[in-house]
């Protein structure tokens, strides 16, 4: 089933007749395509894809199962989509609330010739389960990722500052094949290493630091995310103490990982490790969170999930402990959740890495 057939389907549960897609991620996952620029409109009797004139020879190269069609300025979107409403026949119109802005939903509702009715669950339950094709540009997403960090451990300096550490981190994501950062990176040392989202800033490398780097890439519009902390010259004993902690805490939490284990059961498993450690306070975030066209995607491993996690789903695997003024540790990789178990996307080292000042 393609992707555009997947959306189709949600036709027949009688909700509404017609999907409004204005997302990119739902565009791209419906068309199978990134084009930067449109709205599509999807019925059982036909789908069209609207672009302008940046966009329009790449779209109808591209776009297979729509009907493209170029917009301008006398022939605009509301305009053309109208037109569709008429000739297709739609009455209710299923709409991303997520995506659109106020304005922009007062202007559709106002001007559409359809009425409008939310579908933002229904659209994303597709992208939970993973096809094998997605999963493998995932895999390639995070090789270009352990690459990097191969790489940059090796720039690290005394005295370079956490930007520019964060600049080289860049141009080895780019320089092994990135086709885009997925976020912005998370290069955090010393004393700011204990923001888990930290940005990066001219405070200068010092030996004794623990260096957190949070990072990923797009690899064919799929992301990757994985975090690594490193001690620069040294580590003290409770440095390595707090680090062995946290690594512990993500063994468990991936041990106890499988299909139909909820959310809330994962993160226990990994957040028990650090209580019982005396750490507890110091662990505010969730365990883990799902990916693949967004950096960010339901559902999560935190503890407000108690649904079951799916097969087929890819979810981070990143307990930390932060403790104020002094450093703060991080350890993420991305796993694939299977019936009984998990594939580990990432591959770069967990044990602790001293960097040689």
């Amino acid at each position: 089933m393609t992707n555009l057939e997947k959306y189709l389907s949600l036709l027949d549960q009688g909700n509404y007749d017609a999907l409004l897609l204005t997302s990119p991620i739902s565009r791209k996952y419906c068309a199978e395509f990134n084009v930067d620029e449109g709205v599509a409109i999807v019925t059982r009797k036909g789908c069209r894809y609207y672009t302008d004139s940046r966009y329009i020879e790449t779209a109808e190269k591209n776009l297979k199962g729509f009907d493209v069609r170029m917009v301008s300025k006398d022939n605009g979107y509301i305009k053309q989509l109208n037109e569709a409403i008429a000739e297709l026949g739609v009455t209710t119109l299923g709409f991303e609330e997520d995506f659109l802005t106020v304005a922009e939903f007062r202007t559709y509702e106002e001007k559409l010739n359809a009425k409008l009715v939310p579908c933002q669950k229904d659209i994303n339950a597709f992208r939970v389960v993973k096809e094998e094709y997605e999963l493998q540009r995932m895999r390639e997403a995070q090789a270009i990722t352990d690459k990097a960090f191969t790489e940059v451990c090796k720039r690290i300096k005394v005295g370079m500052t956490e930007k520019e550490l964060c600049a080289e981190l860049i141009y080895c994501l780019y320089k092994n094949g990135a086709e885009g950062l997925s976020f912005a990176p998370i290069v955090v040392a010393g004393p700011n290493s204990s923001m888990p989202h930290g940005v990066p800033g001219e405070r200068k490398l010092q030996k004794g630091d623990f260096i957190t780097m949070d990072f990923g890439v797009l690899y064919k519009d799929y992301c990757s995310d994985m975090t690594r902390t490193v001690a620069l010259g040294y580590a003290t004993d409770e440095m390595k103490l707090v680090y062995e902690t946290v690594r512990k805490a993500q063994l468990a939490g991936i041990a106890a990982t499988r299909a139909g284990v909820t959310g809330q059961a994962i993160d226990g498993a990994a957040r028990k490790v650090i209580s019982d450690a005396g750490y507890g306070d110091y662990f505010g975030h969730g365990y883990g969170h799902c990916l693949g066209l967004q950096v960010h995607e339901a559902p999560n491993c935190n503890p407000s999930n108690d649904k079951p996690m799916p097969a087929g789903c890819v979810s981070s695997a990143e307990p930390g402990i932060y403790l104020p003024g002094k450093f703060g540790v991080r350890i993420e990789d991305c796993v694939v959740i299977r019936e009984n178990g998990v594939e580990n996307l990432a591959h770069s080292p967990k044990e602790l890495i001293v960097i040689e000042a």
